[in-house]
């Protein structure tokens, strides 16, 4: 079972995989620990991660990047707005007021949506992991920022679906951070609380989170954010800044050519990591437009000058941390930074000003969250076992249930009540379960209760409850249990319908039993999500106002009172009985994936994966024709040139140019098939010539094996040893004549080989010396392994059997009582099957030992 964490940045993606020894960063295929966000669309085949980094360039309207600041969000998102500005693709609204990315693929303009393009670059990571573990993916546990609403979740798991993978648990990336942080620490202590703050600067945005550690556990105490302060930011400055400066000293406007921006832009996010470590920086880029090469030059207190209004703004995060934690300053006792863009000095500044204490860098900036996600992804899976470690997650976002309620003083109107049911910090996963009084089909809203932090609209999803059975009671409850699971993603799970039958049963004289009490707001068990909080909250439209109980937490509310049956031996008392029924629910969340679309999806990244596999084969074919030529030509002037004739050699070099001449022509651009049948014609003629250079570098060896074979059998045959006395002369005589008839296949064999120039094709072939080893072996070996006949028991033997464990003393050879073993090996020096010879110690013909023998 696969242990994968995946960090999907704006820029950047990270693969950890859990192992025995811990947590190892997967490297890609150019062994870099860091793979591009980038897919870019071909003519034949998409290029993916590093590939689409490299065709980027060359190809920058068809290079689909910065991919996490489009999902889940809304084409007239001022944010997303400001976002495409600066993005060298095509992107439009579609017909959902959802955004759409247009890229030529294939030869022909396509669209695609942002989670389809997500769920490339998933099944790029995915395959990263697999080349690495040598499994099948499948289980894993993605990062996200906490920031994200319940639409982008949902698209980032649609996009894991298209990719084959499901996520046991989106995680935010600043808790991963800090499960990564905890997890190690061997001193934390046991009962007061060491809280830490960790900040989060990368490419695209900033967060903020305080978490609380103990021993053996964190809580997350608060999570703040700014979604549009990141590294990427201030290269922008400085894109602005230089784009105004050569536009005014060169003449050229770069905003107007898009390859020109990709290339100032990277040289821009260079010159910015130049200044983190050195107070002055100049940039020269070649050739950046119009044939003109370019040259500037800036110091860190100008870069600093013109990014004043980007650093006025990393306080205001800090500050509503520690608002909502509900802590000082001094409260904090260690501050962690991460991200790629922490390493610039003057952030670095005003976190040590506002915390009074220097940041510290005891973890991986770029690898941290994905070591938290694969820790988190070990922890929910059975294949490893994990340090007992708890994560007390908090959900950012307060959430609230809306639905219509009766209002008497207004005649048959409706009016929206809403009740909140998640408030702000509330525990991930946790149940609660909503009582309503209710007798016909209605619909709930499930909202953001606040979306002052959030450019979203507050409506999340609606659930139509109904239709409802026929009623047997007066007052019947309906119980909607709603779930906010482990990815943070709001549903209304299931309603059941709560109904009060009067039943009459004698009652004995025995006091009432516990089963006696009768709760109507038994809560169901949670199991799916251990540590889960469960609350009831009742909600009753009557008289006009909606009743709303607090979080009771399993206590009953005062309404609904436990009916407690009387004991009496003389009359039958009623009992309640309360009969419960599902209720249908149906969800509609707005903006999602239908279940339809999402199938699509699959189907359509199978059909292009698949066309990717057969590219990549493609040029692997190509790339084998063309080693072949180059290879060829080489050995036909070295060591196959005594091979070859003059004239074969001519015609074959001839078609080797003429194929290398295709190559880089018209074979530029064919079939996978056109390949394989160029090789294949190659081949035809230059495999003879191999094969003969191969016969003559293998046959000396063979025949000397062979020779070997021959000799080791005719020695034995004609050995005076008495260990062949056994055999008769026949069968040696036998042997005899096999060798000898082996031996006169070979000499004429060889002579006739020796007579051939090395060109021509030989008689004496490898394969048939080595079958000749194995016939005579075959005939050899039964006749000189023969054993030696028992011999029949002497009159001396004592009659009785001798004591349990007793042996008899050895005997010499020579001896009249001793017996042969029926074991031996009369012939050690027999050469082995196969042709092959026997170890060249042997020396069967002499004998110094005895043999022994055993008790008969």
């Amino acid at each position: 079972m696969s242990v994968v964490g995946f960090d999907f940045g704006n820029e950047s993606c990270i693969v950890a995989v859990a192992r025995q020894r811990g947590i190892d960063v997967v490297l890609n295929d150019e062994s870099k620990r860091e793979t591009p966000a980038i897919v870019c669309f071909g003519e034949r085949q998409r290029f993916i991660g590093t590939a689409g980094a490299a065709s980027s360039m060359m190809n920058p309207k068809n290079s689909i990047s910065q991919i996490k600041r489009l999902i889940g969000r809304q084409f007239s998102d001022p944010e997303l707005q400001r976002d495409i500005k600066s993005l060298p693709f095509n992107v439009t609204e579609g017909p959902d007021g959802y955004p759409l990315i247009h890229a030529r693929y294939l030869g022909e303009m396509r669209t695609f949506t942002p989670t389809q393009v997500l769920g490339m670059v998933f099944w790029n990571l995915k395959s990263i992991a697999e080349q690495n573990l040598k499994a099948a993916v499948v289980d894993c546990c993605i990062g996200i920022p906490v920031y994200f609403t319940e639409l982008q979740r949902r698209a980032v798991l649609d996009a894991a679906t298209i990719a084959g993978l499901h996520p046991l648990r989106l995680i935010h990336e600043t808790t991963a951070t800090a499960l990564a942080y905890g997890i190690y620490k061997t001193d934390l202590p046991e009962n007061d609380q060491l809280n830490v703050a960790f900040v989060d600067i990368g490419h695209a945005s900033m967060q903020v989170c305080i978490a609380g550690f103990k021993k053996g556990q964190l809580k997350i105490l608060a999570h703040s954010f700014d979604r549009s302060l990141g590294g990427r930011d201030f290269d922008e400055v400085l894109f602005h800044h230089f784009s105004a400066k050569f536009k005014e000293e060169y003449k050229i406007d770069v905003s107007q050519n898009a390859r020109a921006c990709l290339r100032l832009r990277a040289a821009c996010e260079k010159l910015k990591k130049v200044l983190s470590a050195n107070p002055e920086a100049p940039l020269n880029i070649e050739c950046l437009m119009d044939e003109k090469d370019v040259r500037g030059f800036i110091k860190r207190e100008e870069f600093e000058q013109i990014s004043a209004p980007i650093l006025q703004r990393v306080k205001a995060p800090l500050e509503k941390a520690l608002a909502d934690a509900g802590l000082a300053v001094g409260d904090v006792h260690m501050v962690e930074v991460v991200g790629s863009a922490s390493r610039i000095p003057s952030i670095l500044k005003i976190l040590t000003e506002f915390f009074g204490k220097e940041p510290r860098r005891t973890m991986n900036a770029s690898e941290c969250v994905g070591r938290g996600c694969a820790l988190q992804c070990a922890i929910l899976s059975p294949t490893f076992k994990v340090r007992e470690f708890q994560v007390n997650e908090s959900f950012p976002f307060p959430i609230s249930l809306s639905w219509k309620g009766s209002v008497p003083d207004a005649q048959n109107g409706e009016a929206e009540q809403e009740q909140l049911v998640f408030p702000k910090g509330n525990p991930i996963p946790s149940v609660k379960a909503v009582t309503f009084h209710k007798t016909s089909t209605f619909s709930v809203d499930v909202q953001y209760s606040d979306v002052s932090d959030l450019q979203a609209p507050a409506k999340i999803s609606t659930y139509m409850i109904g239709p409802f059975p026929t009623l047997r009671s007066e007052k019947p409850k309906l119980k909607v249990k709603v779930r906010l699971n482990l990815h943070g993603i709001v549903s209304v799970e299931s309603a059941t319908l709560l109904e009060e039958e009067e039943v009459e049963v004698p009652v004995s004289k025995e006091p009432a039993k516990e089963d006696a009490k009768m709760e109507t707001d038994e809560k169901p068990n949670d199991t799916s999500a251990p540590g889960a909080n469960e609350t009831d909250v009742n909600m009753q439209d009557a008289k006009g106002t909606a009743e709303a109980a607090g979080v009771e937490n399993g206590v009953p509310q005062s309404g609904d009172k436990p009916v407690q049956m009387e004991t009496d031996t003389k009359v039958e008392a009623p009992k309640k009985k309360v009969k419960k029924t599902n209720v249908p629910v149906a969800e509609l969340v707005y903006g999602a994936m239908v279940s339809g679309d999402l199938q699509k999806a699959v189907e359509k990244e199978f059909e292009m994966a698949l066309q990717d596999r057969v590219m990549e084969e493609t040029k692997d074919k190509k790339n084998a024709v063309e080693a072949y030529v180059y290879d060829m030509r080489n050995k036909l002037c070295d060591k196959y040139h005594d091979f070859v004739t003059a004239s074969d050699k001519e015609e074959l070099m001839a078609k080797l140019q003429e194929t290398e001449d295709w190559l880089y022509e018209d074979g530029e651009d064919e079939t996978k098939g056109v390949y394989i049948a160029k090789l294949e014609e190659l081949k035809k003629q230059g495999d003879p010539i191999e094969e003969r250079y191969k016969e003559y570098s293998e046959r000396g060896t063979i025949i000397d094996q062979l020779a070997y074979c021959i000799n080791s059998y005719r020695e034995a045959a004609m050995s005076n040893d008495t260990k062949f006395d056994h055999i008769e002369l026949a069968e040696k005589q036998k042997v005899l004549n096999e060798c000898v008839e082996a031996e006169a296949w070979l000499r004429e064999k060889k002579q006739q080989q020796d007579q051939l120039p090395k060109y021509a094709t030989p008689v004496l072939l490898s394969a048939d010396v080595r079958k000749k080893a194995e016939a005579l072996d075959r005939f050899c070996r039964p006749i000189m392994m023969k054993p030696k006949p028992a011999k029949p028991a002497t009159p001396e033997a004592p009659e009785t059997p001798p004591h349990p464990g007793s042996e008899a003393q050895p005997q010499g050879a020579n001896s009249p009582k001793a017996s042969p073993n029926r074991n031996g090996d009369p012939s050690e020096n027999v050469p082995a099957g196969s042709g092959e010879a026997p170890p060249a110690s042997a020396e069967p013909m002499e004998t110094d030992k005895p043999e022994t023998t055993s008790a008969a």
